[in-house]
């Protein structure tokens, strides 16, 4: 029988309910009873103790919280009765051990990647489209409804002949409002795809490159600059205005900076300088028809499992984040790490409380100090605006037993794994070493994902206990649940369950090496995530405003 409540760490006061419990309810942990103040939703909390105004509040073996009044022995924790609190960090020498986990399931294992001129293994073979300004999202949207609809790219096939048969069933005067979807029956208009071996053209719209500050322009210069160099991309094609701030000889010198060997396939079109709109979206379309034929001939080979560069991210995070899908995870980024890949772990929201557990696992005192340093202007920058970390859980994180900010950051952060901290990055900056590297984004789903992309992940393991349709351009999300619920609700979206683990029917080990091997398959094309095969491409760059 499954267990009904779970205590994380030793120095826990709460134990976390994995079923509903009901108030009255006697419930026995390790030879202690408590009797239930309150009914206690599964993923929610309730005290070991009688707790009194100011007592501090212990999850995952870290400060979480204070009680903000007397609350009693077996009352829920809710946002009334606690409050965020997290500890003090500070740099201090420490020897820090890790025991790499067990990887001779995964020893001389390849998977099948495109290997690129400088080295680096791709996971797929994108044509990428950039803009440098919004001024050419429209001519993007053009350029795309062109090439997705002949080349066999859209998703949009079955909702076009959903919407015909409306049209015929109106006309033949059925009552549209009140007939039932499932009453249509709707051929895929689904078109094969002309180029078997480029797994997508891919369209980077966004709202910046004039207006705004320049040092936006600049930060977005870098941001797309990271994204043509990425080794997911074969071929880029640009579109300008051409009185923007973010130039078009700003952005090629991003690109030199970041990678002085470029060499991919580049198309580049300034609309100020064409005859007409007609004129430059024919020219662009033909240009790009003649590249996908050049990188189609491009296949995938065999590499080893240390050419992976994997995201980790979370989002729509519930009460099981930080005991399910976070840790299992976590093990599945240990794994890559003892076996020589790289790993990223981002959103700096989400790492308040954990900041300490991270800078004594950090093998640079300079990588640690310049943690600590963004960290702190992060968090001064959301207090300057009257916000702060404690403000990052959302309703729906709260509403699933997330209640303050540590509880949620300390979950998060287990999806670092355990391995030492090799690197720390700040926004767009490229991850070059093995191993654990920290990515300085915001919490935001796809602002992180953006920025994750843009330090070289090549796959993103996305965790979620509430569902979040969340992808990339470029570079292919995993969606992870939590919990069977959610993985029986939101099929359509989810790669992967964890829901085993909270059953008791998989340890951790067993699902992160389940995940590593699910990640072989991606990797290699054998197997398409659902966010890629829904054309899920959000992406959002980030000011370096405030973001939560």
């Amino acid at each position: 029988m499954a267990s009904r409540i779970l205590r994380i760490h030793p120095k826990d006061n709460v134990l976390v309910a994995l079923q509903d419990l009901s108030k009255g309810e006697a419930i026995e942990f390790e030879g202690i009873t408590y009797v239930l103040e309150d009914d206690i939703p599964a993923k929610h909390k309730f005290f070991m103790q009688d707790m009194q105004q100011a007592d501090e509040i212990y999850m995952y073996g870290v400060l979480v919280g204070k009680a903000q009044y007397a609350i009693p022995r077996g009352g829920l924790m809710n946002t009334d009765n606690t409050k965020h609190a997290a500890d003090p960090y500070t740099f201090r020498p420490y020897n820090y051990h890790w025991e790499a986990p067990d990887v001779s399931r995964f020893e001389g294992r390849t998977f099948n990647g495109y290997l690129r001129n400088d080295g680096r293994v791709g996971t797929a073979n994108y044509w990428l489209f950039i803009p440098t300004v919004f001024c050419e999202n429209r001519n993007l949207d053009v350029i795309k409804e062109a090439l997705y609809n002949e080349l066999g790219y859209s998703v949009t096939g079955k909702y076009r002949s959903f919407t015909h048969e409306l049209l015929a069933a109106y006309e033949e005067g059925q009552d549209i409002a009140n007939l039932s979807p499932d009453a249509l029956s709707v051929a895929s208009h689904t078109k094969n795809r002309v180029f078997k071996n480029v797994d997508g053209i891919k369209f980077l719209n966004h709202q910046g490159g004039c207006g705004g500050i320049r040092q936006d322009a600049a930060v977005l210069g870098k941001l797309l600059a990271a994204y043509a160099d990425h080794p997911n991309v074969a071929g880029v094609t640009v579109l300008s205005l051409g009185c923007q701030n973010l130039q078009l000889t700003d952005l090629m010198d991003d690109i030199k900076a970041r990678n002085p060997q470029f060499d991919k396939p580049m198309f580049v079109f300034e609309q100020q300088q064409s005859k007409s709109e007609e004129q430059l979206i024919k020219e662009a379309i033909q240009k790009t028809f003649a590249g996908l034929v050049e990188i189609n001939k491009l296949s995938r080979q065999p590499v080893p499992l240390s050419k992976l560069t994997l995201g980790v991210k979370c989002g729509g995070s519930d009460g099981f984040s930080g005991i399910s899908a976070n840790p299992a995870v976590g093990y599945t980024s240990d794994l890559l790490v003892a076996l020589g890949g790289k790993v990223l772990l981002a959103e700096f929201p989400e790492l308040c409380g954990a900041e300490q557990n991270l800078i004594d696992r950090t093998i640079e005192p300079d990588a640690a100090h310049k943690f600590m340093e963004l960290m702190g202007a992060y968090s001064q920058a959301a207090e300057n605006v009257g916000s702060g970390f404690h403000m990052n859980p959302s309703p729906g994180n709260i509403r699933d037993g997330l209640i303050t900010d540590a509880i949620k950051s300390t979950g998060a952060a287990k999806k670092g794994g355990n391995s030492p901290v090799v690197d720390v990055l700040d926004y767009t900056e490229e991850a070059t070493k093995a191993g654990l590297s920290l990515v300085c984004t915001p919490g935001n789903d796809v602002e992180a994902t953006t920025g994750k992309t843009a330090s070289g992940a090549t796959l993103i393991l996305f965790t979620t206990g509430l569902g979040t349709p969340t992808g990339n351009p470029i570079c292919p999300v995993i969606k992870v649940a939590t919990n069977n619920a959610l993985a029986a609700r939101m099929s359509d979206i989810i790669d992967i369950n964890t829901g085993a683990i909270i059953d008791g029917e998989k340890t951790i080990a067993e699902m992160g090496e389940d995940i590593l091997e699910y990640c072989i398959k991606a990797a290699s094309g054998e197997v398409i995530p659902k966010a890629v095969q829904l054309n899920q491409d959000d992406f959002i760059p980030w000011k370096r405003g405030v973001s939560l």
